[in-house]
């Protein structure tokens, strides 16, 4: 079996997009101002050529034909079974990254894509048409294809253009709308405002995508917060994306935001605070039908997910349970989520884990009292 050639694949996609294959076609963000993203800061922004995502199609078809024809050889009739998989992962002909990539998306279906980078929707809309027909092409099986794009990009598209890209096979647009605030949008360097915001999203629902925009509670720091409550609440209400994704900010080294809380021009919220900006937020979400989904391990409350407008009432009651919870118990469900052991707040029943985060606890507000507070962030997983 020969081997394919290298597939290129960028840095990052939205944790819904996990069983999905990238598909790389613009490198890096063309943007690349926002003070909160530290990803794209080094890198410079590219096209990629139609032949060379095309290439890059071609190698993972013919990675999929080799794997096919192992499932053949294994008894599984073609199948990408966990078998076959397994198999692949065993045999040295099979080491090559780009085979057990392809693997892993067949055994999960091999019907999701997501387009990247940061912006790809930023190609010319004939190229990318090309480039999601070869895609269709080579694999009949795809039912969905995702890229993100910025608003403002959305908003320079013509709707004959986001026509062909939805006709072509692009099902969903994900936007990091990150706050409907403009004093919080210039702040951030996002290079939009709400209006741009708001244009952007209904062309994209217009042209038919699924649109999906990212909020980052926290955004406005203690200066904005209510604000940013309010006017996000604002944009969505006026968008009425099909979901909206909370992603709590958290400031990693190499953002320039960083730099701009150690000079004091920018104050974060704490964990609480930023439940109650949540709670603003959700309380000003009105006449849309939206699923607001938690899927993010900087979410203190995962399980804070649900469709408007029947489960608004059930997730702002999530809140509620939150805040009804004694101190102690706060810190431990705090402590149990930074460390990966809890996702709802129903895992506060677990003895074993309740006992061993509560003597961690114990131990730090022994020594003085607030100090497990001021310790938390320590205990954020590695993966982020």
């Amino acid at each position: 079996m020969s081997r394919p050639d290298t597939m290129e694949q960028g840095p990052i996609r939205p944790p819904s997009e996990a069983k999905s294959l990238l598909l790389r076609v613009t490198r890096n963000c063309p943007w690349n101002k926002c003070v909160f993203c530290g990803v794209y800061k080094d890198e410079k922004f590219s096209r990629r050529t139609v032949a060379e995502v095309t290439g890059d199609i071609a190698q993972a078809a013919k990675a999929a034909e080799g794997i096919k024809e192992l499932s053949l050889k294994e008894g599984e009739g073609g199948r990408v079974t966990g078998r076959v998989v397994q198999a692949l992962f065993d045999r040295p002909d099979f080491s090559d990254p780009l085979f057990r990539t392809v693997a892993v998306w067949l055994y999960y279906g091999g019907q999701n894509v997501f387009i990247q980078d940061a912006d790809s929707l930023i190609m010319d809309a004939g190229e990318m048409v090309s480039i999601l027909e070869h895609l269709k092409t080579a694999f009949p099986a795809v039912r969905r294809i995702t890229t993100y794009c910025r608003s403002l990009t959305a908003v320079h598209k013509s709707p004959g253009e986001l026509a062909g890209l939805r006709k072509a096979g692009l099902t969903r647009i994900h936007v990091g709308m990150e706050s409907g605030s403009d004093a919080v949008l210039k702040f951030m360097r996002k290079g939009v405002t709400a209006a741009g915001h708001i244009e952007g999203g209904r062309k994209i629902k217009a042209a038919g995508f699924s649109l999906c925009q990212y909020v980052m509670p926290g955004l406005g720091g203690k200066r904005w917060t209510g604000e940013h409550a309010a006017e996000t609440a604002r944009v969505i209400n006026a968008v009425n994306p099909d979901f909206v994704r909370l992603r709590t900010l958290h400031v990693y080294p190499g953002a320039p935001l960083m730099e701009m809380m150690a000079r004091g021009e920018f104050v974060p919220l704490g964990d609480e605070e930023i439940l109650r900006e949540i709670q603003a937020l959700l309380g000003a979400l009105e006449g849309i039908e939206t699923t607001i989904v938690s899927d993010h391990m900087l979410n203190l409350l995962e399980e804070l997910e649900g469709t408007l407008p029947g489960d608004k009432g059930k997730m702002l009651a999530v809140l509620d349970r939150y805040f009804s919870l004694s101190e102690t118990d706060r810190l431990i469900f705090r402590l149990g989520r930074r460390q990966g052991l809890y996702h709802r707040l129903e895992d506060l029943n677990s003895s074993v884990n309740y006992g061993h985060l509560k003597a961690i606890v114990d131990q730090y507000e022994t020594r003085e009292k607030g100090s497990m507070e001021k310790h938390l962030s320590q205990f954020l997983p590695d993966c982020l």
